[in-house]
């Protein structure tokens, strides 16, 4: 269609250009789109109406009783609310908003989930399809929308007519489920969500080819593998699902598994092989292999210095650009759950066989639980709450005092069960998304922690927590500053506060001005007898924690204790 000419492609196709197929019926743009969320299995649209989408909403109305609207007071929170419905399932998390401005607003939470590898998709609408490049300042109209949700994205495009939904929404899911899962968008013009035409219906796409691990790299790590005698296995988001093949590679070489963020709980905490990075790190020097995998080895790299140039890396990982990243001494291109298998089973036949070292490895995370007991409050706070969530809820982190010392203060037993925000550390994500988690996994306890910095950026989203009775239970920390911020103002700035204060309401106060339960709590023990009661009440709650900030102790040394 040329765009000067003013007619849309939805007007040619209604006038009958092509004959229709014969499973085609007659829908709206919007209808289109609804029918192929459903087709594909989608359950839950975090979304915003305007007047560039009222075709789209009109459509999710009339499919009410199979997929849930849930519509928070800012545009931000609908992308996080979908990526931490993703983080914690696996599946897609889909949201929409108005082009531009909307689109605009929801930039942080796309660049989280491209940064943590989760899949969402973004559906926005568009300017009149004879305005799209014409530059006439119509309302929300971007320079060029679709460049730049390609410059945040895996993968975007436009849908210029309503047959064309079932076929772009298909390769849309595709996009997220092939390779490294990622998040994606699709537009569609103003007029295109109301116009009708024949649309053929939806279908799943055909399955991704799945990449077969190369049998020489996986020899090559055997052979490099025999001769360890001290392996060490990182994990990331990407080995999430692979929690039981991870686990026997471990055990069959006593090779601790550690993880920093994504890959929390992929062994238990509980388990003599499962480290988090303050226990990795004790075992770092002595490390003679490192297997890497779904991880960018950020631990190895950054945190703990530069990896030394001699030690053999083996890195596994679906997707084929790590691999010059990171140079390994045997890269295994392909899913995570099936390199590790294969290796193990591999390791298995050839040998050696290794004792347990249990005994040794539970007395180094003993000891170290006696050096992380020093970063208080936070880890007499953390504790609190980790007897009180069961082993199943989820914890969603912020970037705050409490939120740094969960990355080794907070024990995590499961796969997805610990949310953060990944390297973007992206300052007030973390309510929001727990919402988003909340509704993705109804019958679990959900807990949100934020410094007060942090939780004012979508402090609206109380209004949402009530209005959909999203039972999340926020626990803020309030010690009246950018925490983190003043601190190195202070340390390496010689004292030149600035920016970094803050003033704030009384957060009970604010609860309950939104209608939820508002709770104050001024130790650990008081802050587990709250909790208990907020989360039996199975409604949604805030507790506020006053903190001094000057008796909080860094958890940095355990964090970065390269410059520590």
């Amino acid at each position: 269609m040329s765009e000067a000419s003013g007619r849309s492609a939805a007007q040619d196709g209604a006038a009958g250009a092509a004959p229709a197929r014969p499973d085609a019926r007659r829908m709206t743009g919007g209808e289109a789109l609804v029918a192929s969320l459903v087709a594909h299995g989608v359950d839950a649209v975090f979304g915003i109406p305007g007047v560039q989408t009222y075709g789209l909403f009109d459509a999710l109305y009339h499919e009410r009783a199979r997929i849930r609207t849930v519509y928070p007071r800012h545009e931000q929170a609908t992308g996080f609310m979908a990526y931490g419905y993703a983080r914690t399932t696996g599946r897609p998390g889909v949201f929409t908003v108005v082009p531009g401005p909307g689109v605009l607003n929801t930039g942080a939470a796309i660049c989280t989930a491209y940064g943590a590898s989760t899949p969402t998709l973004c559906l926005t609408g568009q300017v009149p399809s004879g305005f799209i490049g014409r530059g006439k300042g119509h309302l929300h109209e971007l320079p060029d929308q679709l460049a730049t949700l390609r410059s945040l994205t895996k993968w975007a495009a436009r849908i210029d007519h309503p047959a064309q939904a079932p076929a772009t929404i298909a390769e849309a899911f595709r996009q997220m489920g092939e390779g490294r899962p990622r998040p994606v968008a699709v537009e569609m013009p103003w007029d295109i969500f109301t116009a009708s035409a024949p649309v053929p219906a939806a279908r799943p796409p055909a399955p991704y080819a799945e990449i077969d691990p190369d049998p020489a790299q996986l020899a090559a790590a055997a052979k490099l593998l025999a001769r360890a005698r001290n392996p060490m296995i990182m994990v990331g988001s990407g080995a999430q699902h692979a929690g039981a093949e991870v686990r026997e590679l471990a055990l069959l070489l006593q090779a601790p598994v550690v993880s920093l963020r994504g890959g929390r709980g992929i062994v238990s905490d509980e388990h003599h092989l499962g480290f988090n990075c303050a226990a990795g790190h004790k075992r770092w020097a002595e490390t003679d292999v490192l297997i890497g995998i779904g991880t960018r080895l950020e631990l190895a790299w950054f945190r703990w210095g530069e990896m030394p140039r001699d030690l053999p890396l083996i890195l596994i990982d679906i997707d084929p650009a790590q691999m010059p990243k990171l140079r390994p001494s045997s890269g295994i291109v392909g899913d995570a759950r099936r390199a590790a298998r294969e290796l193990a089973e591999l390791i298995a036949r050839t040998g050696p066989r290794r004792d347990s070292r249990r005994l040794e490895f539970e007395a180094l995370k003993a000891g170290l639980r006696r050096d992380i007991e020093t970063v208080q409050p936070h880890v007499a706070y953390l504790e609190a709450m980790r007897a009180v969530l069961p082993r199943d809820g989820f914890f969603v982190d912020e970037v705050c005092q409490s939120g740094f010392t969960s990355l080794f203060g907070f024990p995590v037993y499961e796969p997805r069960t610990f949310v953060t925000s990944g390297h973007q550390g992206t300052l007030g994500f973390g309510y929001s998304t727990a919402l988003g988690v909340k509704i993705a996994n109804p019958s679990k306890p959900v807990l949100s922690i934020s410094g007060d910095g942090g939780f004012l950026f979508g402090v609206q989203e109380l209004a949402t927590a009530v209005q959909h009775r999203i039972a999340v239970v926020a626990v803020v920390f309030n010690n009246g500053s950018f925490g983190n911020v003043q601190r190195d103002q202070e340390q390496g700035f010689g004292g030149r506060v600035i920016g970094s204060e803050l003033s704030n309401p009384d957060f009970v106060r604010l609860a309950e001005s939104f209608g939820m339960a508002g709770y104050r709590a001024r130790s650990p023990a008081q802050l587990r007898a709250v909790l208990e009661k907020a989360f039996a009440a199975d409604a949604p709650a805030l507790i506020e924690v006053p903190v001094e900030r000057a008796s909080e102790v860094s958890p940095w040394p355990f964090l970065m204790p390269r410059i520590s």
